[in-house]
C-alpha cells in the first residue's frame, strides 16, 4: 500500500526511517559513553526527544532534492531512469556522509569535547598534518572510520536499487499533489517549528553542559550548520543581540576608564596615543607562545608538578596569576597577543579574508620604528594561514620546518621545541650583532596532540610516554634549555620576554564555559624586570599593549588592552568558547549565547562551577559591547593604526 502511495519517492521513505535509526543508535552509544554527563543534568529524556527533532530536520533538508526530483521527472523512460540513478546516488551518497560523521565523532570528541564542528571544516584544509596527527594518536579511528563508512555505502547502495525496484508510477494528474502533499511535510519537517525562526541548535539546547547540548544533534548538521555559519561571519556576533556601534563604542570606553580626550580619532573610535612607562634604550621583544600549556599543567599556579623549570623562572619575573585565555584555539590566542583583538564567535582575525593586510598588529607598529619583525614556528608556516596573516601585517621573516638543517627530532607538528628554541637562539644572536632591535613571535608545537617529542629528555611523569602530562614536562624542558642560552647570550640584556599559552589543552567542562580551563600561565623576564606575583583578574588581550609599555615604545594603536605597567586594575576576562562568549569580572559572569538572552552566574574559583547569580545590568552591556565590537571592528575596518588618507 505504501508503494502505491508514494509512488517513485516510496524508496526516499526507506532511507529516512533507516538513517532516523542509525542516527538514534549512534547517539544512544555516545550517551551511554557519556553517561555520567547526561545523568549530571537529568537530561535522558529531553536528549533523545530534541535529538529525533534535529534528525528528522536534518534529513527532510538532505532528500529535499530527491523528493521534488521524485515526483516530477522519475518514469519508466529513458530521462526518468536517469533521474531515478541520480537520487538513488544521492540517497547513498548523503546517507554516506551522515553514517561517515557519526564514526568520526568519538575521536573528536575526545580531542575537542564537542561533536565534529567549524573545527573539523578548517582542519580539512591541512590534510598532512591532520593525517599524521590521527595517524599516530588516533590510528583505531583512522583505520576503522574509512572501512566501515565504505561497508555502509555498499550497503546503502544495495538498498537504494532494491527500493527502487517495481516501482509504482504516480499518473502526471496527481503528482503535484504527491509533492504538494510530501512538500508541505519535508518543508514543516526541515524547519520543526512554526516561529520565525527554523530549527538551530540553540532552539535544542536544553544543559549547562556544551557535550550534551552537542550530543543532541547529529554530527552531519553540526558540521554542515556550522560551514553555513562560516559564510556570515562578518556578522557573526550579531546572534547574541544588537547594538549601534555608537553605543558600543561609548560603553567600551567608559568600562576601560581612559578619558575621551585620549581617543584621537573620529574614523577609528578605539585609537589611542599611548606612552611607554619605560623611557630608555627601546628593547627587543620576544613572546613565546606555549602551545596548550594551562595553568592546570604549571606548578607555580597550583597546578600538577609538570613544569620545574617554569616555576623557577616564575620566581625571577613578572607572574601573572589570575590571567584568562580569549579561546581555545592556536589562532584565537595568536590575535590577542599579537593584535590584541578581542574575540568573536567568527574565526580568529587570523583566518578571515578581510584582515590579511592592513590590520593592526605589534609587528606592524614595531616595523614601523625600525625593528626587524619574526614569526618563528617548527611546523608549516602556512598552517592556519598563519604565513598569509603575517606576512600582510608586518611580520617581516617568518622561519618554518623548511629552514631547519639537522633537526634533532621531528614530530607530527614540526621540530621539537628543543629545535625551535636553538633556531631561535641563533636568529637573535645574529640579530644582537647588527645593534637592531627585534620583536619575534616563537610559537611551539611539541605539546600538541599525538604527544611526540625525544626520548631521555626528561623523567616521565606517567607511562607510556606520549601523554598530555609527559609532552607539557618535555615543553617546560625545552623552556628551560631556551632561558639557559638566553641568560648567557648578547641580547639578554636588551630584551624583555613574555612566557604564554596560546590556550589550554582540552578545554572541556560541564560549564556552559569551562572558565577553569581558560587560565593559563603568563610570565614577563627579562634584565630589569622585577619579580612580583600579580592577582589582578586580565585577559591575553593586555599583553601587547603592557609589553610596549615595557620595552619603551610610544605609539598610536587601536588596541583596548590595559598596561599593567599602571596601578590600575583591568578586572575582566573575555572568553570565546565555540559559538558562547562568557565576560568575568572579579567572581561575577555574563554568558551570551546564540539567539539567547544574557545569563548571569557566580565563578566558584575554587571548584570551577557557576551558579545563577544577578550582576549588575551594565555588566551585560559592556559583554555584549565587547562581543559587538570584534565584529564591528573587523567589517568595518577600524582595526588599523592610521587613517585612510583622505
Amino acid at each position: 500500500m505504501l508503494r502505491r502511495l508514494l509512488g517513485p519517492t516510496y524508496p526516499i521513505l526507506i532511507f529516512f526511517i533507516i538513517n532516523l535509526i542509525i542516527l538514534s543508535l549512534s547517539r544512544l552509544g555516545l550517551s551511554i559513553w557519556q553517561s555520567d554527563r547526561i545523568a549530571a543534568v537529568d537530561g535522558w529524556i529531553p536528549l533523545f526527544l530534541q535529538g529525533i527533532r534535529i534528525d528528522v530536520s536534518a534529513l527532510c533538508w538532505l532528500f529535499s532534492i530527491a523528493i521534488l526530483l521524485s515526483c516530477f521527472f522519475v518514469h519508466d523512460s529513458a530521462f526518468g531512469r536517469a533521474v531515478q540513478f541520480f537520487v538513488r546516488l544521492w540517497l547513498t551518497l548523503g546517507s554516506t556522509f551522515l553514517v561517515f560523521m557519526e564514526f568520526a565523532t568519538p575521536a573528536f570528541i575526545e580531542t575537542y569535547d564537542f561533536r565534529p564542528n567549524r573545527l573539523f571544516v578548517e582542519y580539512l584544509v591541512n590534510p598532512k598534518e591532520v593525517f599524521t596527527m590521527l595517524w599516530n594518536g588516533h590510528l583505531l579511528a583512522l583505520i576503522s572510520a574509512p572501512i566501515l563508512t565504505a561497508l555502509f555505502a555498499l550497503f546503502f547502495w544495495k538498498l537504494a536499487g532494491k527500493a527502487s525496484q517495481k516501482l509504482y508510477f504516480t499518473s502526471w494528474k496527481l503528482r503535484p499533489l504527491l509533492f504538494l502533499v510530501l512538500g508541505a511535510l519535508t518543508f514543516l519537517g526541515a524547519r520543526s517549528s512554526l516561529a520565525h525562526r527554523g530549527i538551530n541548535p540553540s532552539m535544542v539546547a536544553f544543559s549547562s553542559d556544551p557535550l550534551v547540548n552537542s550530543l543532541v544533534l547529529n554530527s552531519g548538521y553540526s558540521v554542515l550548520f556550522a560551514i553555513q555559519q562560516m559564510k556570515n561571519e562578518d556578522k557573526s556576533s550579531e546572534l547574541y543581540g544588537k547594538m549601534e556601534l555608537e553605543e558600543v563604542v561609548k560603553i567600551l570606553r567608559e568600562a576601560r576608564g581612559r578619558a575621551d580626550s585620549e581617543y584621537i580619532s573620529t574614523e577609528l573610535p578605539t585609537l589611542t596615543k599611548n606612552q611607554a612607562s619605560y623611557q630608555g634604550k627601546p628593547k627587543n621583544l620576544v613572546i613565546v607562545l606555549e602551545e596548550s600549556l594551562g595553568a592546570q599543567f604549571v606548578g607555580t599556579l597550583g597546578g600538577k608538578p609538570l613544569t620545574p623549570n617554569f616555576d623557577k623562572l616564575a620566581q625571577e619575573g613578572w607572574l601573572f596569576e589570575n590571567l584568562y585565555a580569549t579561546g581555545t584555539r592556536s589562532v584565537r590566542g595568536i590575535e590577542a597577543v599579537t593584535a590584541g583583538f578581542t574575540p568573536t564567535p567568527a574565526r580568529a582575525v587570523v583566518k578571515l579574508p578581510g584582515s590579511q593586510n592592513g590590520f593592526f598588529t605589534i609587528a606592524e607598529l614595531l616595523g614601523k620604528q625600525g625593528y626587524h619583525t619574526s614569526f618563528i614556528y617548527g611546523g608549516e608556516k602556512h598552517f592556519d594561514n598563519m604565513a598569509s596573516f603575517f606576512y600582510g601585517n608586518g611580520f617581516q621573516k617568518i622561519i618554518d620546518e623548511k629552514d631547519y638543517v639537522n633537526p634533532k627530532f621531528k614530530a607530527t607538528w614540526g621540530m621539537s621545541d628543543e629545535d625551535l628554541f636553538d633556531k631561535a637562539h641563533e636568529e637573535f644572536s645574529q640579530l644582537s650583532k647588527q645593534d637592531k632591535p627585534f620583536f619575534s613571535l616563537v610559537f611551539t608545537s611539541s605539546n600538541h596532540d599525538p604527544f611526540e617529542f625525544p626520548s631521555g629528555k626528561i623523567e616521565l611523569y606517567e607511562q607510556p610516554q606520549a601523554t598530555r602530562n609527559n609532552t607539557a614536562k618535555y615543553a617546560d624542558y625545552a623552556l628551560g634549555h631556551f632561558f639557559d642560552l638566553a641568560k648567557k647570550s648578547d641580547y639578554w640584556k636588551d630584551t624583555v620576554f613574555l612566557v604564554i599559552a596560546d590556550h589550554d589543552s582540552r578545554v572541556h567542562g560541564e560549564a556552559l564555559v569551562p572558565i577553569k580551563h581558560f587560565h593559563i600561565p603568563a610570565l614577563i623576564l627579562g634584565d630589569g624586570i622585577e619579580a612580583k606575583r600579580d592577582p589582578r583578574l586580565v585577559s591575553q588581550i593586555d599583553m601587547p599593549t603592557t609589553l610596549l609599555s615595557l620595552i619603551g615604545i610610544n605609539g598610536t594603536y587601536p588596541m583596548l588592552g590595559y598596561d599593567l605597567t599602571r596601578p590600575e586594575n583591568p578586572n575582566r576576562a573575555l572568553m570565546q568558547f565555540d559559538k558562547t562568549m562568557a565576560y568575568m569580572r572579579d567572581n561575577q559572569v555574563v554568558i551570551l549565547q546564540q539567539n539567547k538572552g544574557a545569563e548571569s552566574y557566580h565563578y566558584d574559583y575554587g571548584n570551577g562551577k557557576l551558579t545563577p547569580a544577578e550582576v549588575p545590568e551594565i555588566m551585560k552591556k559592556q559583554a555584549l559591547a565587547y562581543a559587538l565590537w570584534g565584529n564591528y571592528a573587523y567589517k568595518q575596518k577600524l582595526y588599523r593604526m592610521e587613517e585612510k588618507t583622505k
